[in-house]
């Protein structure tokens, strides 16, 4: 008897599965769908349907997209003695720094904090940075992330030099921002946030921070939204939708299409916007 029952359990639990894809998506927006619908009958897990959806929405995304900008780059001069760089190696407390010459567009090399351990313990008469330095990976600001992930695991990169159409330094990417969009924040106390970011695709849509601050945000696009009743725009999406939206989800909020692009389970990180023709 409880045979029986295990039996018609196992083949419920079967039928659950067989019908949620029971119906071939066309469309990648058909495939979230059905994503979440599985989600909904307990056959996927939030943070697996996280996981998943990041994975493909990675392929949307650029490097300029969430590339640390030039100007918030800690480098280390090739030049500097250990007294002058090493406080700034401290306070920073990243594993990894890029090393320049004359100027921030002339990186050198890469600098692995593991690599200056030796240097505190023997401190060498004849020290030279230039003897610590790991090759350094340049890459397009326009390159897809999924891309660039699949050259990180094959190369063993960790960090990377986005360049611009003329060659200048734009920023860095590291493996740790690329992996974000896909399982969410990392938790670091050491990140800096960029709170008005806003940069159009070449699609013409946009990818804005939800952190920028509305006030921000309409001057960029002339919209209205409120800036009494709300700090960032993020803070106007989620009260449009009622909840805190996950990845994927769409709404229309005055003549605007704000769709979500990365989230955890607290807070917004980016939107897609775009205007509604």
């Amino acid at each position: 008897m409880s045979e029986d029952n295990s039996s018609t359990g196992h083949k419920s639990w079967l039928d659950k599965l067989a019908q949620a894809f029971n119906h071939e998506p066309k469309t990648r927006q058909e495939l979230f769908a059905l994503l979440r619908e599985a989600n909904r009958n307990n056959l996927l897990d939030d943070d697996a349907l996280g996981i998943v959806e990041g994975a493909m929405e990675i392929d949307e995304l650029k490097v300029r997209d969430i590339m640390i900008p030039r100007s918030q780059m800690i480098c280390i001069q090739v030049d500097q003695t250990p007294e002058e760089f090493l406080p700034a190696v401290f306070e920073a407390a990243h594993s990894r720094y890029p090393v320049i010459g004359e100027n921030t567009d002339e990186v050198l090399g890469i600098l692995l904090a593991k690599d200056l351990l030796p240097l505190i313990l023997a401190r060498p008469d004849n020290f030279s940075l230039r003897q610590l330095l790991r090759p350094c990976t340049f890459v397009p600001e326009s390159k897809r992330l999924n891309v660039l992930l699949k050259e990180f695991r094959a190369n063993h990169n960790h960090m990377a030099i986005v360049i611009d159409e003329y060659g200048g330094v734009d920023g860095l990417v590291t493996i740790e921002d690329v992996l974000e969009q896909i399982v969410g924040d990392i938790e670091d106390e050491h990140d800096i946030d960029d709170d008005n970011f806003i940069r159009q695709l070449p699609t013409g849509d946009f990818i804005v921070k939800a952190l920028t601050p509305v006030e921000d945000f309409n001057e960029f696009f002339k919209s209205g939204f409120s800036e009494d009743d709300y700090d960032t725009i993020g803070g106007v999406v989620m009260s449009g939708f009622g909840h805190l939206p996950k990845r994927n989800e769409t709404i229309e909020l005055e003549q605007w299409r704000f769709r979500v692009v990365n989230s955890d389970s607290r807070r917004l990180h980016l939107l897609r916007v775009s205007k509604i023709r």
